[in-house]
């Protein structure tokens, strides 16, 4: 028996490919293997048998189109995002690339409940959604580009003007202009994300989980860049299950729990706070 414990952390589409094509072989080759993975796709396309956890209690067990269609998990792992909370869904209503069934948003005073995701990106709301998304076989400078597609009559020369600034603030993104994104790995593409999300000078950026999947080191990389980006006075709305990081560079910060919030204050208040340090922050 093999066991594996999330093996596609951190990898980019065309590794995470590879990877699911390898263990494909594993097995075939007569090995039984558990496989511990958040990448839901990843899971669906590999295993034969699933047993899905929530909160550490089993929801769900059975094959892929089992798991797939049933209410438990569409409501923990595909509607409310990576553990049920609200997170996600929380950005997504705040993008209008959900449905909202009640209450209002308003940013600056005007409402945004009713206003579609286009005019929403016009009115300076950048959401840099969870796992990346960048286009795998477009370079990086291309990419970029994009981020600036929501805006009308943008020149050339503010295109130039804005990827050089994306540039001075990751440097090895320049450093991999004409790399296809599909080829940089997970910190790389994070920092792709988020330079694109940056293109069209926002004032607001979404980022949800930007530190998923990422080796320690390039985390401690991504939130550098963060309160960089906080301290060049972009407001940054952040979602992120690092309670530990997350708190530590926050003003304010509200803990969800099924979609309810169920404690606020600054980022300091709740990092001292001995109930969420016992069951956020490891004691």
């Amino acid at each position: 028996i093999l066991l594996l414990d999330e093996p596609a952390a951190g990898m980019n589409p065309a590794e995470t490919w590879s990877l699911l094509e390898f263990i494909q072989r594993i097995n075939k080759s007569g090995h039984t293997i558990v496989v511990i993975e958040h990448d839901m796709k990843f899971v669906m396309n590999l295993c034969d048998y699933i047993m899905v956890l929530s909160f550490g209690e089993k929801i769900c067990e059975g094959t892929p189109d089992v798991v797939k269609n049933d209410k438990k998990v569409q409501e923990a792992y595909f509607g409310r995002g990576t553990n049920g909370a609200g997170k996600t869904s929380t950005l997504s209503a705040i993008s209008n690339i959900t449905k909202k069934t009640s209450g209002r948003i308003t940013f600056k005073g005007q409402d945004i409940t009713h206003m579609n995701a286009p005019d929403i990106v016009r009115l300076g709301i950048s959401h840099v959604p969870e796992g990346r998304h960048v286009f795998p076989k477009m370079t990086v400078g291309e990419n970029l580009i994009l981020g600036t597609m929501a805006l009308r009559k943008v020149s050339r020369k503010y295109i130039d003007e804005r990827r050089e600034q994306m540039y001075d603030l990751f440097p090895r993104l320049k450093e991999r202009i004409n790399q296809h994104a599909g080829t940089l790995s997970g910190g790389e593409q994070q920092m792709l994300a988020i330079a694109r999300g940056l293109m069209y000078d926002p004032e607001l950026i979404m980022l949800d989980e930007p530190s998923l999947g990422l080796a320690p080191i390039v985390v401690e990389e991504i939130f550098e860049l963060i309160c960089t980006i906080q301290k060049q006075g972009k407001t940054v709305l952040l979602i992120e299950q690092n309670a530990n990081m997350a708190l530590q560079i926050a003003d304010r910060a509200y803990l969800l729990e099924n979609g309810v919030i169920v404690k606020s204050g600054t980022g300091k208040e709740l990092h001292s706070d001995d109930s969420i340090r016992k069951a956020y922050l490891g004691g």
